[in-house]
């Protein structure tokens, strides 16, 4: 166990610290998302890592000898989990959970969706947006880029109500309209 207010890592790092091939593909998710650091792009691959030995774990099951309504139980609980975030579709099925990528993880952070709806014009501006108190989602403050943002929340997110940018004139505003991303 351990002691229970201290906190523990969230993400486990690569067995092989210098394999060419996933040092490249690191760097290009980090450029493309904008990421922070490494840390934050193995924390997405650990969330994966858990949600694809679910899905391993109830294909075991169902072979195994679980019932049919169990099995549908918890594969809809899975299923439905999943949907929530928006990584899979609303009929998916045990292989689209193990056919997940990294990608579809990413795609799902507040920071990513702020830049793909026109908040900001690059994934740097929308992390500063978000770490800064301009972005909200309900009306609610997020100052945390890597927010996993529900499919019913994407609708929801808007600048924040007493920010400057809410203001259609702020200079910033306009040079958002201007390179063409809203």
């Amino acid at each position: 166990m351990g002691y229970p207010g201290k906190n523990h890592k969230q993400y486990a790092t690569p067995k092989r610290r210098f394999e060419k091939t996933r040092l490249e593909d690191e760097k290009r998710l980090i450029i493309d998302y904008g990421l922070r650091n490494k840390r934050e792009l193995w924390k997405a691959q650990s969330v994966l890592r858990k949600y694809r030995a679910g899905a391993r774990e109830l294909v075991a099951l169902r072979s195994g000898g679980l019932s049919t309504e169990d099995y549908l139980k918890k594969r809809d609980q899975l299923v439905n989990h999943l949907y929530r975030y928006g990584l899979v579709g609303e009929n998916a099925d045990v292989g689209d959970v193990l056919a997940l990528k990294v990608e579809q993880q990413l795609d799902r952070r507040l920071q990513t969706l702020v830049l793909r709806r026109g908040f900001a014009r690059s994934p740097k501006q929308a992390r500063q947006f978000i770490t800064h108190g301009h972005i909200a989602i309900k009306g609610r403050r997020v100052t945390i880029p890597g927010y996993r943002v529900e499919r019913a929340e994407e609708a929801e997110i808007s600048y924040y109500g007493p920010s400057p940018l809410t203001n259609e004139v702020h200079p910033e505003r306009s040079r958002i309209a201007r390179a063409g991303v809203r």
